[in-house]
């Protein structure tokens, strides 16, 4: 074991970015990962012939002239994989009234359309695209407070951060930091308000949103033509070309600490690895309470964990469908007329991904659809343990969404060549996520706006990255955190930090 030796616990995208940093400053890591293939939650699957991508919906900054840009280039990302300019963000289909509203790049063209749907909103609707062009115009758009952690913010970093901010500063404060449902409570027409709260979760806050349609107007919203799979295994090239190592069916089962120190972990089979430094891009639940026994928990870490709420877990349910889709945008979101229930809630809507926009995922002329809908975790959890009833459960909830498509898609049904379901349960078996909670902590605005350490008061030589350290999860995040780590670490270790970009 050396100084220059880091563990890191997880192949997903933030344990990969840290690597990929730890490796560029000089530092010897491996990872070892539960999976039997990198990405955690960013997932894909091949099943009879199709490609199911259950993680990664869109991408931010795919572009050049965004920080984030930069980030893809050091990670070997932009130079592997292909980007699709999303033009239409979703469509919202409203089955009881037979209205649907597109959700698309021309901010002129949106506003008119939804002025259209309700006359009584148009000063709220002026007022949302005036703030969406603000932010278009700022620059600064996902990047604020992501290029360095908080720990190394000095009071100039926070200056110039600020100085960053002054054209859109207002609108993360006041009403706009208010959650878009509490916001949306003023607008007359019941549909709008729907098509608001569902642009991404009502929690969010009215800025989070605004900086969402800020990026599709400014073209740095982004399909995966190659989807999950393609991104993932791009980093973990990018990794392990730059000297690092990869263990795969390889759960850490306890964090050693020797004197308050961690040194090392100790894998399900036994053996045991040590290391100077042990970064944890792991679960943050199961990092803090099972593999470090909770013997480094303070205050704030008790409230986190017993108060936050986590990302409501989802049931995904994919087809591969003999049939092609031309003309339909890659995201439709159906608010039901005929609710139907799961356990104890009633899902009175759900999100459509059609991947019509590649070739990669089915054979030709025909699609994968995919449904993705919010649920309990309690209930498949406890479902799971009969498994007859857990797969009779899957198999009922395919079919209701299956009998709600056909009413959009005649004959649809007969045409399913595949179908897959998982839950949040299968969530959890795959990543270890707490309470299958696929994007960490709930993105409300206190969670957004509260920075949390990357290290653990009284232990030294231990770091976290990943989505339980970054509240709001998602790509960009994620692969952040990872950088944060070693910009801590090479601070610590009074060396410059260092980046490189691969060559084509």
């Amino acid at each position: 074991m050396t100084e220059k030796s880091v563990i890191i616990i997880g192949a997903g995208l933030a344990g990969l970015s840290a690597g990929c940093y730890a490796q560029m400053n000089g530092y010897q890591s491996q990872i070892f990962e539960h999976h039997s293939k990198p990405g955690g939650v960013a997932a894909a699957w091949e099943r009879q012939g199709y490609l199911i991508d259950g993680g990664i919906h869109f991408l931010m900054g795919h572009r050049p002239g965004q920080p984030l840009y930069d980030l893809y280039r050091e990670l070997g990302i932009v130079q592997v994989n292909r980007f699709l300019d999303i033009t239409t963000y979703s469509r919202f289909m409203d089955e009881a009234s037979g209205l649907r509203v597109d959700v698309t790049a021309d901010l002129d063209r949106l506003a008119s359309d939804l002025k259209i749907l309700s006359p009584a909103d148009a000063r709220l609707v002026d007022e949302l695209i005036s703030g969406a062009r603000v932010m278009q115009r700022s620059g600064v758009l996902f990047d604020v407070g992501m290029g360095k952690p908080p720990e190394l913010m000095n009071p100039l970093d926070q200056l110039r951060q600020l100085w960053s901010m002054r054209r859109v500063f207002k609108y993360f404060s006041g009403k706009h930091a208010r959650p878009m449902a509490e916001y949306a409570q003023a607008v007359h027409s019941p549909l709008l308000r729907q098509i608001l709260e569902n642009l991404f979760l009502p929690e969010v806050p009215v800025w989070f949103l605004l900086m969402l349609l800020a990026l599709l107007a400014d073209k740095q919203m982004g399909l995966l033509e190659g989807g999950c799979l393609d991104f993932v295994h791009s980093i973990e090239e990018r990794y392990k070309a730059l000297g690092g190592q990869v263990t795969y069916k390889a759960t850490v089962e306890k964090i050693l600490v020797e004197n308050d120190r961690a040194v090392g972990v100790r894998l399900a089979d036994g053996r045991e690895h040590q290391a100077g430094v042990v970064i944890s891009a792991a679960d943050g639940y199961s990092t803090i309470f099972k593999l470090l026994g909770g013997c480094y928990v303070d205050s704030k870490i008790h409230e986190r964990y017993r108060n936050w709420k986590l990302i409501r877990p989802t049931v995904v349910v994919s087809f591969g469908v003999a049939r092609a889709f031309p003309s339909e945008p890659s995201s439709i979101v159906f608010l039901l007329k005929n609710p139907f229930a799961i356990g104890s809630q009633f899902v009175k809507g759900f999100a459509l991904r059609i991947f019509n926009y590649s070739a990669k995922f089915a054979p030709p002329g025909k699609t994968v659809v995919q449904a993705m809908l919010e649920t309990e975790w309690n209930y498949w959890n406890e479902l799971e343990k009969d498994r007859s009833r857990y797969d009779a459960e899957k198999g009922r909830v395919a079919g209701e969404i299956l009998s709600r498509l056909e009413a959009h898609y005649p004959n649809i049904s007969s045409q399913v060549e595949m179908t897959d379901v998982s839950t949040p349960y299968t969530t959890w078996r795959y990543t270890l996520n707490h309470k299958g909670a696929y994007m960490g902590w709930l993105p409300t605005p206190r969670e957004l706006m509260t920075p949390i350490p990357r290290t653990l008061s009284g232990l030294a030589n231990f770091y976290m990255a990943g989505q339980w350290v970054m509240p709001g999860g998602g790509v960009p995040p994620c692969l952040y955190s990872g950088r944060h780590v070693v910009q801590i670490l090479c601070r610590r270790d009074g060396k410059p930090f260092l980046t490189s970009i691969p060559r084509v």
